[in-house]
């Protein structure tokens, strides 16, 4: 198989890619990184959470799932100004993408939903790219955050089909897929990938990866999650996640969606800095940066400003 995704990739072409022995996969993921992009710039993100706790799904691994007791307490909907604020000292940190995540099941046509649109446009006009993921979309919606100006839609299929029910039971495989349809259609740039460690199969994240390289379109960023196991979740006693686990996944990743920016997101204040090393040479070119993931712990900008400088990255310009 060629760096360039086949037509009709199957399965089995993904299986045989992601079980090559470990250092010939990274040499190639590596190969293919160089390729179609520079391997010295990463893209620095950051992650507000803009509407916390109080969500009313059950996504096992989620510790803003009202249903389950944990440390995050329910708050509202942030004023547009509180969230422009942290988007500018966003910007003064280096980053250049600032997404903003509600828990919530699905947007809804609501006063909320104008405050958040109000939030795209100023996050634009601070010269920032704009993110969101706030759940379910209409078509209508994505049409609406189109118009305020967001460049990019966070929606992860987290897992397998196979294995999507043994971590969510309210809401379907099939819905993730719709509101990834929806964003596309919008002409929004679709950021979509998954959650390693939940306890899946090795065929489980094979099946995902080639979900995602096989979509109509390739999202055009992929993030790759290592599980934070937070107490009072179902999942809260799940072990931390191989690093090898990671590391086989962004590579192969990487193989298939060439283009695509492969996201290294939750999980890494678990990792080594050689960890991530690891993940950055096998094709991982993006980061979420600030002390919080949504709800769950982050590196220190500190700490990956000193982690850029031992390993010669550097932050990615903004887009256009």
């Amino acid at each position: 198989m060629t760096a360039t995704l086949k037509s009709a990739l199957a399965v089995s072409d993904v299986a045989e890619l992601y079980r090559t022995p470990i250092l010939d996969l990274v040499y190639r993921a590596a190969t293919v990184h160089r390729t179609y992009h520079d391997p010295s710039r990463v893209q620095v993100c950051v992650l507000l959470s803009v509407k916390t706790g109080g969500c009313p799904e059950d996504c096992g691994y989620c510790p803003q799932a009202a249903r389950y007791h944990t440390s995050v307490e329910a708050e509202g909907l942030m004023d547009v100004e509180s969230v422009l604020a942290a988007a500018r000292a966003a910007k003064a940190d280096g980053a250049t993408r600032f997404c903003m995540g509600a828990a919530w099941r699905e947007v809804r046509d609501s006063p909320q939903f104008d405050r958040v649109l109000a939030m795209v446009r100023g996050v634009k006009d601070i010269g920032l790219e704009a993110c969101c993921t706030l759940g379910m979309l209409t078509e209508d919606q994505a049409r609406r955050l189109k118009e305020a100006g967001l460049d990019a839609y966070n929606h992860n299929l987290d897992t397998s089909e196979a294995f999507y029910g043994e971590i969510i039971s309210t809401r379907r495989y099939d819905d993730r897929l719709r509101t990834i349809g929806h964003v596309r259609e919008a002409g929004i740039s679709v950021c979509c990938g998954g959650i390693v460690g939940m306890g899946e199969t090795e065929e489980d994240r094979i099946a995902l990866l080639h979900t995602l390289a096989t979509l109509p379109e390739p999202p055009e960023s992929v993030p790759i999650n290592a599980l934070v196991a937070v107490e009072g979740t179902p999942l809260g006693s799940r072990p931390r996640v191989e690093i090898w686990d990671m590391v086989r996944t962004i590579a192969t990743a990487r193989i298939l969606m060439p283009r695509s920016m492969v996201r290294l997101s939750a999980g890494r204040i678990q990792m080594s800095e050689t960890d991530q090393a690891f993940c950055f040479l096998a094709g991982a070119n993006s980061i979420f940066a600030g002390d919080k993931l949504l709800t769950t712990p982050n590196p220190e900008v500190d700490r990956d400003e000193q982690m850029f400088e031992r390993l010669g990255l550097k932050p990615m310009a903004a887009r256009g």
